[in-house]
């Protein structure tokens, strides 16, 4: 099992400036600064995406999918499925 390691600042977790976040390797929509949220995990967090076809996701264990970029399939992190901040909202 591999696990995600944190020892430096991620640049957008605490930005909030309105806009869309893109795949960092083609330019992909995927994000909308509308369904970002603060999160107490070292990563931005997100409730959605921005197209239905932002993001292609496979269960990789009970209550978490990975998820890739829809277009090239960078990796993107994981869905927290009912992990949001209102019931039922997933977490990106």
């Amino acid at each position: 099992m591999s696990f995600c390691s944190f020892t430096d600042g991620e640049v957008f977790r605490d930005h909030f400036t309105p806009g869309i976040y893109v795949c960092s390797k083609c330019g992909h929509q995927l994000f909308s600064s509308r369904s970002k949220y603060e999160h107490s995990s070292p990563w931005p967090a997100f409730t959605e995406t921005i197209h239905e076809d932002s993001v292609s996701k496979y269960v990789e264990r009970p209550g978490a999918l990975k998820v890739l970029c829809g277009k090239c399939g960078n990796g993107l992190g994981h869905e927290f499925v009912n992990d949001g901040p209102a019931k039922g909202l997933s977490r990106f």
